[in-house]
């Protein structure tokens, strides 16, 4: 239910007018910039109106989402991306995951009747069998859990960003690229990214997303009905506490034990969620239950990651750098501080908190915090030349007469193995006589 409320307040010569619209997915920018700016951080008040308005245009022309908040920018050698989280109810990110099936199914089908044509005149393939493929999280999951919009300024057009898969965020780790702003870009790096930039910014955020959205503990807490800590990947659920306690400024600067992470940590890899990439369907299985497998291990060692809700204070730190380095706004006035908290692995990250009121947001380049200098991965060393022996050394043509001693001998072998088998036969014929 929706409802207006309006209060007045007669000050001076001016009478302000607030007035409550009740529940929204449309984000307070302008407030959000605020409290950043508190602490000098953020954009003009220009650019925020305009991203606000943005926001409210996204929100009219995409199905009503849950949520919806200004995620932050990065910036690029030509173009800057301003970004916009979402996340949709159930019903309408079923229908968006319904789609997508739709789409890959057709491709899929005439892929393979071109296979089908093509697999009559072909010569025998390799029996080489490659790693198998992790698959995606699903969409409202684990790193696919929002969805992400960007666009180079306010007023452009939304473009939404694919969903993110284990092998772009593995390669996203060993590589180091500045964004150009255009999202058909490609990346040229080694290992070669599977994508363009736009998978790559996907990859990046959410990285960024599951090592810096913090929020204060006890804002958050785990459902009571839900029992989930017996599973695989933990608790993956939260709902906002209605008893929750501000903590005092202070205490939430000093402490890190004040701050947890809300978002779940990706792992080696690529997911949130660890999945057995030995793990076969059941059609698999009776399809290789009479072929051997025994060059395959038989067990993989399962990840653990930390779970939801992890206090800062366990992160681990950059050589002698801490993680995080928390501030107040202002000493001057304490009753009327803010606490900012900045990462130190992702410089550009930042954090407040005020009261019941709190926000993460993000202005970088979009590239991780590395005390040395970024070594790329060197490609794999060149394979060793064949052992030198007789079966692969390519021999000189023997001489005519060579040729005619080597005739010659083989003749005389012959000969005298004749000769050998007449005289064991003949003595067998006059042993016969003899009985």
């Amino acid at each position: 239910f929706f409802f207006t409320f309006k209060m007045a307040f007669k000050v001076g010569f001016f009478l302000i007018i607030v007035e409550d619209v009740g529940e929204t997915s449309l984000p307070n920018v302008m407030e959000t910039a605020f409290y950043f700016e508190q602490a000098g951080i953020g954009l003009s008040k220009d650019e925020s109106y305009h991203i606000f308005l943005a926001l409210k245009k996204l929100i009219s022309v995409q199905p009503v989402p849950q949520t919806c908040r200004f995620w932050g920018k990065i910036l690029g050698l030509e173009m800057n991306y301003i970004i916009a989280e979402v996340q949709y109810d159930e019903g309408a990110e079923e229908e968006e995951t319904e789609e997508e099936e739709a789409i890959e199914e057709e491709g899929m089908t005439e892929f393979e009747d071109e296979e089908e044509e093509k697999e009559k005149d072909e010569p025998p393939k390799s029996t080489y069998k490659p790693p198998p493929t992790i698959p995606k999280e699903e969409n409202g999951t684990g790193a696919n859990k929002y969805v992400y919009f960007v666009c180079n300024e306010p007023g452009n057009p939304w473009v939404k960003l694919p969903p993110v898969t284990p092998a772009q965020i593995v390669c996203a780790r060993k590589i180091k690229k500045f964004f150009t702003g255009r999202l058909d870009a490609p990346i040229v790096s080694f290992p070669p990214f599977p994508g363009n930039e736009a998978n790559y910014l996907r990859a990046q955020i959410a990285r960024i997303s599951a090592g810096t959205q913090i929020s204060p503990i006890g804002f958050y807490h785990f459902s009571e009905e839900e029992g989930d800590e017996d599973e695989e990947g933990g608790r993956d659920t939260y709902e906002e506490n209605p008893d929750y306690e501000p903590i005092p400024v202070a205490e939430m600067v000093d402490s890190l034990s004040s701050w947890v992470h809300h978002v779940q940590s990706i792992l080696t890899q690529g997911r949130c969620v660890w999945l057995n990439p030995l793990q076969k369907s059941e059609e698999e299985e009776v399809e290789e239950e009479d072929e051997e497998n025994a060059d395959e291990p038989d067990d993989v060692q399962q990840e653990i990651g930390p779970p939801l809700l992890t206090p800062l204070s366990e992160d681990e730190g950059i050589q002698n750098i801490p993680a995080w380095t928390g501030q107040t706004s202002t000493n001057l006035i304490p009753e009327y501080a803010v606490a900012v908290l900045q990462s130190n692995r992702w410089p550009g990250a930042y954090a407040f908190a005020s009261g019941k009121k709190f926000d993460n947001i993000y202005f970088g380049w979009g590239h991780k915090y590395s005390p040395e200098n970024h070594n790329p991965t060197l490609p794999p060393p060149v394979q060793a030349e064949y052992v030198s022996g007789p079966e692969i050394m390519e021999t000189s043509d023997p001489t005519l007469e060579e040729e005619l001693a080597f005739k010659a001998a083989q003749e005389a072998a012959l000969s005298a193995a004749e000769e050998e088998e007449k005289e064991e036969s003949e003595d067998d014929e006059e042993e016969d006589e003899d009985y």
